[in-house]
């Protein structure tokens, strides 16, 4: 009985592998493969049409002690990230709180801010070319009522990447979509109780439904960070390809694109492929350990 059991497991473990085979097959050969493929690359001088030539830490070296543009893309990627990750977090908890209310025509508005979610790609970047433009566009127009006068923007170094966060604030109906969802799973119990025991709006949101949908909170930052990292398509757009006045809107992704695709230096290209991937990796690691420390679970045990 114990040997037909254990034939029938293993038979059973076989036929599970090879359900998953194609996946196994797949990630071989479209991530693991390439993956490894760019590791030994970013140790080499190679431009598709030459044999790679191994030159060790060359590459590195040059990046971090001789390039300059690496470090411009690089504060300009760090400087994104560190204000769009925040402000589309807090406007789509904002928008989330403020569309969970119980009063008509709630359907038409979240439609509405949800919308700007569903579009994308070049015709929006295209649209929002059109509203920055410092003359004629739609937002200094707008601005021009209450008696601002309109930054040039896009033609602005120091506005053009507020330019890009503005445009990401536009959209914050995905993630307005996702606190939605958090907030109609927080008990209207917890709620009660707090307004017997005389809490005001704003200790019910700070202490009920903030605690309540961390787990959301973190999941959005997580994602939204290494999302805010992989800037690319938005700034070749909407700078005509040229990364903006003075390198403005030169993003880590997009000088990586240019070394391995205009100037073909693969080695190069993939050596910053790896430092960005050292990068994010870090910061989700100090992500997941200060998680515990805020983020709270419901049912879960006071250690």
């Amino acid at each position: 009985m114990k040997r037909k059991k254990f034939n029938y497991k293993r038979q059973e473990g076989l036929v599970g592998y090879v359900f998953i085979l194609p996946w196994i097959i797949g990630f071989l050969l479209f991530t693991a493969g390439p993956l490894l493929f760019s590791l030994v690359a970013s140790f080499t001088n190679y431009n598709i049409t030459s044999q790679m030539d191994f030159v060790g830490f060359r590459n590195y070296e040059k990046l971090l002690f001789d390039d300059q543009l690496f470090w411009t893309s690089l504060w300009n990627t760090l400087y994104y990230v560190a204000f769009s990750v925040p402000l589309t977090t807090i406007g789509a908890i904002f928008l989330s709180v403020l569309l969970n209310q119980d009063v008509p025509g709630l359907r038409f508005f979240r439609t509405i801010y949800y919308l700007p979610a569903v579009l994308s790609g070049v015709g929006v970047y295209l649209l929002w070319m059109q509203l920055l433009d410092p003359s004629t566009g739609l937002v200094n127009l707008v601005l021009g009522w209450f008696g601002i006068d309109g930054p040039n923007w896009l033609f602005d170094p120091e506005w053009t990447k507020p330019s890009l966060i503005l445009m990401k604030l536009w959209g914050v109906g995905g993630g307005m979509l996702l606190y939605m969802a958090s907030l109609q799973g927080v008990s209207k119990s917890l709620y009660e109780a707090a307004q017997i025991d005389g809490a005001s709006k704003w200790q019910q949101f700070r202490y009920i439904t903030l605690p309540m949908i961390t787990p959301v909170i973190f999941f959005d930052v997580v994602t939204s960070l290494i999302g805010g990292f992989q800037i690319f398509q938005e700034a070749y757009v909407m700078s005509n390809g040229t990364g903006g006045p003075v390198n403005s809107l030169l993003f880590y992704n997009y000088y990586m694109w240019n070394k391995a695709f205009k100037v073909f230096d693969m080695g190069y290209a993939m050596a910053m492929s790896w430092i960005l991937f050292i990068i994010v990796f870090i910061l989700t690691m100090i992500n997941l350990k200060l998680a515990p420390r805020w983020v709270h679970y419901e049912g879960e045990a006071k250690r």
